[in-house]
């Protein structure tokens, strides 16, 4: 598998009998102690099994959700023991154990007892954002010295395979990596890296990108390197709101960044050619899952607010898709989660599940909302060419900005 980024892989280091230390993201929800998603444990499992296969001694580190109190960690209701139980149960063979703390003596002689096959996942790393005053300390998340020191002393290898947290530097990624001896990325990180640069390096024309979402300020960076990457971009979404009105549109109540405007308007101006914006509308008078109103641009927005794009802007969307051989898409087109403003997000999963069968175009999920949306409105995962785990760290790597997790992770070396 190619790695363009030219860091080590699990292939490229001898890891038989070693004692790994591995970050993964095994942020799920949980409800009353169940685990309600397990896609993403499921998606470690071919870096675990590796390990397995080569009789080491595996540790696992994961944050899940924030933690902002000790009420957050006395509850146990952000606690990695269900998680635990889950990989037990994906694991029937080898012996998988969770212990309710992530460092002190109690931690080292659970190490220490490990043998070759057999599993440790210690607790949630954010608990070590808040201390036993209460007080709000993130040495996880402000990636500490000392912390990222204590974990790299229990291996002598690390492997990151957490990319929904590449982008962010802390102490069980960055942190960890800085002061072990040997360290790569697993192969999920080595899965995503080389399906987003199928986007961000060299992809097949046409390039189509669909940005949706509320916000223009958290996909500035990505849409202006889209525009240099894309033959069209399509904004939808409650950002697609903050670009029409610098046109003179009437948003209504529309979601809107005024602080914005003046970034929409430049980014229109550069991307005149490629853009293509919202034409109609399903609106309601206010935020509710009630049966819409139907407005178009000319018509304008007075008295409602738009909430997912209309027919007409999906057959124009669709008509821009046409012979497409590669397509990015991150943020859903309107409020998915009401039932009444699901088709615009439903009728572009649809028409890249058909590129995707019928076309053989490469299609990328950016993870996030849209992922999401894409599985709760019945589409499956072999639907489309590929889904991220992260999605803001997908969205950071096809922006082109560098992604700290990935970063200290050591080079090849070419000899």
């Amino acid at each position: 598998m190619q790695n363009i980024l030219n860091k080590k892989t699990l292939n490229d280091i001898d890891c038989n009998n070693a004692r790994v230390i591995v970050r993964v993201d095994f942020n799920v929800p949980i409800k009353d102690n169940i685990v309600t998603d397990r896609k993403r444990i499921v998606a470690a499992l071919p870096t675990i099994q590796h390990l397995l296969n080569n009789k080491c001694k595996i540790i696992l580190l994961s944050h899940l959700s924030r933690i902002k109190s000790l009420d957050d960690i006395k509850s146990n209701k952000k606690s990695l023991k269900p998680v635990a139980e889950v990989l037990q149960e994906l694991l029937p063979n080898n012996d998988v154990e969770f212990l309710n703390v992530n460092r002190g003596q109690m931690v080292i002689d659970a190490v220490e007892k490990l043998e070759p096959g057999q599993i440790l996942i210690l607790e949630n790393t954010r608990y070590c954002d808040v201390n036993e005053k209460g007080e709000v300390v993130k040495l996880e998340s402000k990636c500490d010295e000392n912390l990222g020191k204590e974990w790299a002393s229990l291996a002598s290898i690390f492997v990151n395979d957490a990319f929904g947290t590449a982008h962010r530097k802390h102490a069980s990624n960055v942190g960890i990596a800085q002061h072990i001896p040997i360290s790569c990325i697993g192969f999920l990180i080595q899965k995503e890296i080389v399906n987003l640069s199928k986007i961000a390096h060299n992809p097949n024309h046409p390039v189509v990108a669909i940005l949706g979402g509320a916000k223009v300020s958290d996909k500035l960076k990505v849409i202006n390197n889209l525009l240099n990457i894309a033959d069209k971009v399509l904004i939808c979404g409650g950002m697609a709101y903050t670009f029409l009105k610098t046109q003179g549109v009437d948003i209504g109540s529309s979601l809107l960044e005024t602080e914005m405007l003046d970034e929409a308007k430049k980014i229109l101006t550069k991307g005149k050619d490629k853009i293509i914006l919202p034409q109609d509308f399903r609106c309601a008078p206010e935020f509710a899952d009630v049966f819409p109103i139907n407005r178009t641009k000319i018509q304008g927005l007075n008295g409602v607010m738009a909430l997912d794009i209309g027919d007409q802007t999906l057959l124009n969307f669709g008509n821009a898709l046409i012979g497409a051989q590669t397509v990015f898409w991150n943020g859903p087109a309107g409020v998915f989660e009401f039932k009444n403003y699901q088709s615009g997000t439903k009728g572009i999963c649809s028409i890249l599940k058909k590129l995707t069968e019928h076309h053989h175009a490469f299609t990328l999920i950016g993870g996030g909302d849209s992922a999401a949306a894409a599985v709760s409105l019945g589409f499956k995962e072999a639907d489309f060419s590929f889904i991220s785990t992260g999605g803001g760290a997908s969205l950071e790597f096809i922006e082109g900005s560098p992604l700290p997790g990935i970063e200290v992770i050591q080079n090849i070396v070419v000899k």
